[in-house]
């Protein structure tokens, strides 16, 4: 492992984005239901509206306007929106929560299952996201996700980038923030862990919202780590046999 990850004990891994593709799993979902319902939508359009309601919503939370709401019910909040707003009408209430449990369905980036895998040699692998642990579980159920440990903010009443997150979580592990690392598409994510003094490991995902919107910044000097994906990351971090 290199010098300067010498202490880094653990991994903490941002979850929709980084280690799932939302988008496509999010299109595909409605897709099925339009196949079993006279539907016509631009399903595409919608999973990118979904996700748009995402910061949002959670803001509410944050600022104290709403009290604490998993992002199950902010994901429903939204939905129920959507409904209006893209003119879906004749779902059951069954339909409607089938619909809103998508999220627990999301399947994993190509590279994702692979580069867990080499990862979990070398450290403890744990979720810290902004969904709620019942979806993390049945996320990783879903998409054979091999994490050791599931963190949500769920537990601790916060919802990222606020401290108690980044600091909760290595509290629950047992390290300090130097010896955990947080591994996440979304930059934001990385600075807000980087200021708690977790170390930072920033994994491109240029394809998170679609392959007409390609977003692939550049390394970022700042993270201790840039990845082209888990597997890389891997690469970087585990020590190679002589």
């Amino acid at each position: 492992m290199p010098t300067r990850q010498s202490k880094v004990r653990a991994l903490a891994f941002d979850v929709f984005g980084t280690v799932v593709d939302w988008r496509s799993s999010i299109i595909r979902e409605g897709r099925q239901l339009a196949r079993a319902k006279p539907l016509r939508v631009n399903w595409a359009a919608f999973a990118d509206a979904w996700r748009a309601g995402y910061r949002p919503a959670m803001a509410r939370v944050r600022s104290g306007e709403l009290p604490w709401t998993t992002i199950d019910a902010l994901h429903r909040r939204i939905l129920d929106d959507l409904l209006r707003q893209f003119r879906i009408a004749g779902l059951t209430e069954a339909e409607k929560d089938h619909l809103n449990r998508a999220w627990h369905r999301l399947r994993p980036w190509p590279d994702a299952r692979r580069g867990l895998a080499q990862l979990r040699r070398g450290f403890t692998l744990a979720t810290l996201s902004n969904g709620n642990v019942a979806l993390l579980v049945d996320m990783a159920k879903h998409a054979r996700l091999p994490w050791d440990c599931v963190l949500s903010a769920e537990l601790f009443g916060h919802y990222k980038p606020d401290p108690e997150i980044y600091l909760g979580a290595a509290r629950l592990l047992g390290l300090e923030p130097g010896e955990l690392m947080m591994v996440a598409a979304h930059q934001d994510d990385l600075f807000a862990a980087k200021s708690c003094g977790l170390r930072t490991a920033f994994v491109r995902r240029p394809r998170e919202f679609g392959s007409a919107v390609r977003v692939n910044p550049k390394p970022e000097r700042a993270f201790d780590c840039n990845a082209d994906d888990f597997v890389d990351l891997a690469r970087q971090l585990l020590p190679r046999d002589k």
